[in-house]
């Protein structure tokens, strides 16, 4: 069941209060409302940045991003699993626990999540900018016959409360943020203290040697554009900074502990 107590909203970090149609703060009245199963705190139109760019793209490729995705883990890594285990190993699960992902885009990496206690349910929530990939989360989720809280909003806004989250990640998009720095600020607020947070996004190789050559995408991944600089991303009092390469060179994985 998700909790008001958790939620914040994402302009002001005041309270808010479950209602039947969404979200209100009571400090100003403002709503967010429930749509096509999950909580809106934004309105697309008013993206902008690098983050409107790419909103648009994934509610373009989104009702045959899970279909090509599996097509290519399966030729390229010899299948979903084997792929998405190389960077969702990193994280410290254990049942019982409340799961953020940002940028959850359809859900794909839930079923794959390595819950080691058996008989202990986790919550699980995701955070997105796109309702297209937001609406076959819902869809995915059903299909597979899991629960997760789902949130359309920014990265570098989330509406949670501080220190609620035993497990926060993100896996693709980042590179592409228009504030990165504040959305890895926005994780460690949102962690519990000596959480292990994880981060994974594509390398330059796949970036430029594979998206820039895909008619679909290519024109959203001009050829010299640059990608920010990740590792430099994390503030200096984080623990156990890790980055490694994962995927046959194809992702980046950092991981680092919250003090």
């Amino acid at each position: 069941m998700l909790h008001d107590q958790l939620l914040r909203d994402p302009n002001t970090y005041e309270e808010l209060k479950l209602e039947g149609t969404g979200a209100v703060n009571p400090a100003n009245g403002r709503q967010y409302p429930w749509k096509h199963g999950y909580l809106a705190f934004m309105e697309e139109a008013d993206a902008a940045g690098s983050n409107r760019k790419y909103l648009e793209l994934y509610n373009r490729i989104a009702r045959f991003y899970r279909l090509s995705n599996k097509l290519y883990f399966a030729l390229k890594f010899g299948g979903e699993r084997s792929y998405r285990e190389q960077f969702l190993s990193a994280l410290e699960l254990r049942g019982g626990q409340r799961v953020l992902e940002t940028s959850v885009g359809s859900g794909d990496n839930f079923p794959y999540l390595n819950m080691k206690a058996e008989n202990a349910q986790s919550e699980l929530y995701g955070l997105d900018i796109s309702s297209g990939m937001l609406k076959q989360a819902v869809r995915n989720l059903r299909r597979w016959k899991l629960e997760a809280h789902l949130f359309q909003g920014t990265a570098e806004r989330l509406p949670f409360q501080d220190n609620s989250f035993d497990c926060v990640y993100h896996v693709g998009g980042i590179n592409c943020f228009s504030d990165p720095h504040a959305a890895v600020l926005e994780m460690i607020r949102v962690a519990k203290p000596g959480t292990r947070l994880m981060i994974a996004d594509e390398t330059q190789k796949l970036v430029k040697g594979t998206y820039g050559k895909v008619p679909v995408v290519k024109g959203y991944f001009a050829e010299g554009a640059d990608m920010p600089e990740m590792l430099g991303l994390i503030p200096p009092e984080m623990l156990e900074v890790e980055y490694k390469e994962v995927c046959k060179g194809l992702m980046y994985c950092i991981t680092f502990r919250k003090p």
